[in-house]
């Protein structure tokens, strides 16, 4: 469904045109190894950052794989928005 969204977009703006390869272009269907693994290409663990120690976030239908260094600056910025109002859309959630 992303895949089908993302190609219907117009490509006649470069920055159009630039997301489409991004989403889509760096796409891989993968399969599991013998041992139950997913093992993620050497250019797309390079972009990454991906080494040793990696995050594996699930968010429901889908999950990010994050670098150490990169999680843990996400989850700074989270933290340093202290008592800022929820963004739109997340107005009316309870904790």
């Amino acid at each position: 469904m992303f895949r089908t969204t993302v190609l219907s977009k117009p490509s006649l703006d470069p920055r159009s045109a630039a997301m489409k390869r991004l989403f889509v272009g760096h796409a891989r269907e993968e399969t599991l190894d013998a041992a139950g693994r997913v093992l993620v290409a050497p250019e797309l663990r390079d972009w990454a950052g991906l080494e040793k120690q990696v995050w594996l976030v699930g968010l429901g239908s889908h999950f990010e794989l994050w670098s150490d260094a990169r999680w843990k600056e996400q989850q700074a910025q989270m933290d340093a928005l202290g008592d800022q109002p929820l963004p739109p859309g997340f107005e009316d959630l309870v904790l």
